[in-house]
């Protein structure tokens, strides 16, 4: 996915210069024909260094791009996460394209949110509602046997070419894919958090891949299906949580609308959380909003406390993602979701407020309403359910 890069001032490497280079042709590029020049040769380029595990000179040219010409940058991050989740493969003298995939679930609960391994039978009823209302007719469906954290996908390129490869295979010998977690990483726990199904599809080369590429076919509908028939195959997964499933897509489109959806959905749980666990209604909740600042504006972060103290209970990150910045009106998205889940008392500050975090636990600090980063805290009545919201 898309990050916000700072420039390395590291020696290019060849392949690196290269990568530079085609990019920087594809970005000036006039005409389709000539499109098609530049993405093949800096497609063959890529798949090379994602085969080769060559991560360090992907990343260097990414950087240098970012600063010097942000057109070529989009369109080398847009080439490399395409080659990463997608391949192809030859069965039977016919070729097969690949698309890898993700499912998100935006979930909240005052427990732990679960990640953990897929039952064989919920495995095999996910795959056909998937296959059934997600896919195109003539797919293949496979699904990597683990319900992941943010923290355990796939962390470069690299890595989630080599899931694409694997889960592609298991897919077209009509299996799913077993995840070892030996070394994987420890899951963050937060009161607001999304899980994901990752999975690949297998398809003959120039047939429909969505349900949504066919005729009779939209996505509204295949997010109503995949609602209606894959709930209660999750539900067993989600023990005490509140969830939501979003629409499954490719793989690194399917996180950024999860990216996209997790912020509004956080700030709604935060205020069902206070009403659940304290009986705060939302009409007696106060939001305090201040915007944070590394060597740019990186994030809105939101205290909720009481109208009747100045105490923070809870705080949510708002982080601005892609190409949003102090411009994009994420303000006005922030102030319509809080009066939408019926929180009336909405105060902006007009403040540079540093990126704080808590020195004994790293947790972010919240503005409140004299303009200072504090940490929230629950009132003890919250007993030890008390989490971090992001």
């Amino acid at each position: 996915m898309k990050r916000t890069r700072f420039g390395s001032r590291d020696r290019l490497s060849r392949d690196a210069a290269e990568l530079q280079r085609l990019a920087t042709g594809l970005s000036e590029s006039g005409g389709k024909l000539e499109d098609s020049f530049w993405e093949n040769q800096l497609a063959e380029l890529v798949d090379d260094l994602l085969k080769g595990g060559a991560e360090d000179d992907i990343n260097t040219a990414l950087d240098r791009l970012f600063e010097a010409n942000p057109r070529a940058h989009d369109e080398l991050a847009d080439m490399t996460e395409a080659r990463a989740e997608t391949g192809r493969l030859t069965a039977k003298d016919q070729e097969f394209d690949i698309q890898l995939f993700s499912a998100p679930i935006l979930a909240w609960s005052r427990f732990s949110i679960p990640a953990c391994a897929l039952p064989q039978a919920i495995l095999e009823a996910l795959t056909t509602q998937l296959g059934a209302h997600v896919f195109g007719a003539d797919i293949k469906v496979g699904l990597a046997d683990y319900l992941f954290s943010p923290d355990q996908l796939p962390r470069s390129f690299c890595d989630t070419w080599q899931l694409t490869q694997a889960l592609g295979k298991a897919t077209l010998a009509g299996q799913n894919l077993a995840v070892d977690t030996a070394g994987m990483a420890e899951t963050n726990r937060f009161l607001s958090d999304v899980r994901y199904l990752v999975g690949s599809i297998v398809v003959p080369r120039g047939k429909p891949l969505f349900r949504w590429n066919e005729k009779d076919g939209n996505k509204e509908t295949a997010l109503k299906e995949w609602i209606k028939q894959g709930s209660p195959n999750l539900e067993p997964l989600l023990t005490g949580c509140a969830w939501e499933a979003l629409l499954p897509d490719a793989y690194h489109a399917g996180c950024r609308n999860a990216d996209r959806l997790s912020r509004p959905y956080s700030l709604k749980a935060s205020v069902d959380y206070l009403q659940t666990t304290l009986g705060l209604m939302p009409a007696d909740i106060r939001a305090v909003v201040g915007p944070c600042y590394d060597s740019r504006m990186e994030e809105y972060r939101v205290g909720l406390g009481p109208k009747s103290s100045d105490d923070t209970y809870h705080g949510i990150v708002w982080p601005l993602l892609g190409a949003e910045d102090e411009a994009t009106d994420a303000a006005g998205e922030i102030e319509s979701v809080l009066r939408e889940a019926g929180v009336k008392e909405v105060l902006f500050l007009d403040h540079h407020f540093p990126m704080e975090f808590c020195d004994d636990c790293g947790a972010p600090l919240f503005p409140n309403t004299e303009a200072e980063l504090v940490h929230s805290e629950m009132p003890e009545q919250a007993g030890a359910n008390s989490q971090a919201l992001h």
